[in-house]
């Protein structure tokens, strides 16, 4: 008689299944906060799990 050995699943990552469904979760970045070129006040915000950022005009 084989011996069967019982695996576990592998449980995926929350936070990538989330980002890639477009639900991010944004920080505002402080470090970065005056657009130069068009002289006004912009909000960069950074994804935590993803890293991917984006910027806003205000």
């Amino acid at each position: 008689m084989t011996n069967v050995l019982p695996f576990k699943k592998k449980q995926p990552k929350r936070g990538n299944i989330l980002c890639k469904n477009n639900h991010h979760k944004w920080e505002i970045v402080k470090e970065q906060q005056f657009d130069v070129k068009s002289g006004k006040l912009v909000t960069v915000e950074r994804c935590k799990r993803c890293e991917i950022t984006r910027n806003r005009l205000s």
